[in-house]
């Protein structure tokens, strides 16, 4: 840390030195930085001009907020102010103009989206300068749509007050997505009013496993739950919708479901015996595809669930779900004869397409992670990469829709350091800082293939994580690679990514936000 003031300080001097001032760092990479001169000083008496409009008086409370850590007093919203926020229609909706001169501050938005995160970057200048910024005009726009990140509360549970940093977190780097991976084999974290078994006893594991589900077979014998009430989600969307982080529900099928079995047997192929269970890896025990009212449940679960998320895109799982319970089921046998389906992998297929055009008559667009391509798949499915980029690329020649966010860039549960033994137990995968960085999500692809890449997304399982401070170490800096790829994958460099970092680095310490401090140490990258 010593060493890092050092060279800011010498920075600082060399650039004084020269007359240009403080430098304008910002990540991710803006389109257009045109440095002007002088500088212009913020301090916790600046007002925050915002006219009547609401909107961007939410906005700027809640940057008042986040800047009051450098300023020591909270800016106030105004009518009029030395720091004067507007929309500008002639700006594509999340684009933004952001204008510093000596007399004061300009941040317009095409929308109040875009007026927000004009103030994410002017919130980087004013703690990377201590209040002090230059004078500069950002004009700026996000290359992709969906900019992602995603958060595993069933295999450790994140309170409310948690899940709200995270999504303060993504917004702070310009991500507008928050895939919340409800359901999953070792617990059930939605309350669902028409099955609250779901909840009283699919929320719960007795135990959880110590060490690596490879190798180990020791448990803690400590009862492991937690779920989010639907008045906690409601809280949370709208917490998400004013930082304009849209929320996407993941619920689980036909695997990755042993958590709802355990609640309601009866939606197994055996119908009893099932666990809430307490070590990681592939469950056999999935839901019974040949069973109507396998079916029933689910779309009685997904129309409560769309009643909390007003979210375009619903994830509906679809990976990792073996077939040995289809094999021997009767009736699922008896669904692929009377379906007219070749196989198992074909069910699975039948399964995914029947609860997507429930979901398409309701109203909504599913995701599915890439192993929904097999045994076919509707045109109208997004597809989610995880299994490398092989999937997102057969999905886009095909013409589907396709989020990237292969494991060997985006997991970031996987090692960031090239020894392991310097960090907690993880589930194993070496993803430093470069390798997030490197990400292309359009590998291999024409430019027409191009146009069905929606965007990039970092995804955090939580297996392995089991404190709000660690995962905020596996977190940063590298949800920061993920944000400049998705925000600007047409102006990427690294060295001068690794440059602006010290600045965003200030602001993960003046949020109080642990991380991982190789990359700036110039180790592992």
């Amino acid at each position: 840390m010593k060493k890092l003031f050092l060279s800011l300080c010498a920075v600082g001097l060399s650039c004084a030195a020269f007359g240009a001032g403080p430098e304008a760092n910002i990540v991710p990479k803006p389109l257009s930085v045109k440095p002007g001169e002088g500088t212009f000083t913020v301090t916790a008496s600046t007002k925050i001009g915002v006219g009547k409009d609401a909107e961007l008086r939410r906005s700027a409370r809640i940057f008042a907020e986040e800047v009051e850590p450098v300023l020591g007093g909270v800016m106030k919203a105004a009518a009029a102010g030395d720091i004067r926020l507007s929309v500008d229609g002639s700006l594509e909706a999340e684009a933004y103009k952001l204008t510093v001169t000596p007399s004061g501050v300009e941040v317009n938005g095409g929308t109040p989206q875009g007026v927000f995160y004009g103030l994410q970057s002017l919130r980087q200048l004013i703690v990377d300068g201590q209040g002090v910024l230059p004078a500069v005009t950002v004009e700026d726009k996000p290359y992709f749509g969906h900019r992602g990140g995603m958060l595993d509360p069933c295999r450790h549970f994140w309170t409310v007050d948690e899940v709200k940093e995270y999504i303060d977190i993504l917004a702070m780097h310009k991500l507008n997505k928050f895939h919340w991976h409800l359901t999953d084999d070792q617990g059930w974290r939605i309350e669902i009013k028409k099955y609250p078994e779901l909840t009283r006893v699919g929320s719960v594991r007795k135990e959880t496993l110590i060490g690596h589900h490879h190798t180990s077979n020791e448990y803690d014998k400590t009862p492991h739950g937690g779920y989010y009430t639907q008045k906690e989600i409601r809280e949370i969307v709208k917490y998400a919708a004013d930082r304009y982080v849209t929320v996407i529900p993941e619920i689980e099928l036909p695997g990755h479901a042993v958590a709802a079995l355990t609640s309601y047997p009866w939606l197994g192929c055996k119908g009893e015996g099932y666990e809430v269970r307490r070590r990681w890896g592939i469950s056999k025990e999935v839901f019974c595809p040949g069973k109507e009212t396998t079916f029933e449940f689910l779309q009685n679960v997904f129309a409560e669930v769309l009643d909390l998320f007003p979210s375009e895109f619903i994830h509906i799982g679809g990976d990792e779900c073996p077939k040995d319970s289809w094999k021997q089921c009767p009736l699922c046998q008896e669904r692929i004869k009377a379906e007219g389906l070749k196989d198992e992998f074909e069910l699975q297929s039948y399964t995914v397409r029947r609860m997507e055009k429930w979901l398409r008559e309701h109203g909504r667009k599913i995701i599915g992670w890439d192993e929904i391509l097999e045994g076919g798949v509707s045109p109208t499915a997004t597809v989610m990469s995880w299994r490398g980029s092989k999937g997102g690329i057969a999905a886009a020649k095909a013409g589907n829709h396709v989020i990237m966010t292969p494991n060997v860039h985006c997991y970031l549960d996987y090692y960031q350091t090239k020894n392991p033994a310097k960090e907690p137990m993880t589930i194993g995968g070496y993803v430093p800082m470069r390798k997030v960085y490197e990400l292309d999500p359009y590998d291999q692809l024409t430019p027409e293939e191009r146009t069905y890449i929606l965007g990039v997304q970092g995804n955090l399982w939580t297996e392995y994580i089991a404190t709000f401070p660690l995962l905020k170490h596996m977190l940063l800096p590298r949800l920061a690679a993920i944000a400049e790829v998705g925000w600007a994958y047409d102006r990427k460099d690294f060295d001068d990514f690794k440059h602006r970092m010290n600045s965003l680095r200030k602001c993960y310490d003046a949020a109080g936000l642990n991380y991982a401090t190789y990359f700036f140490e110039g180790k592992d990258e």
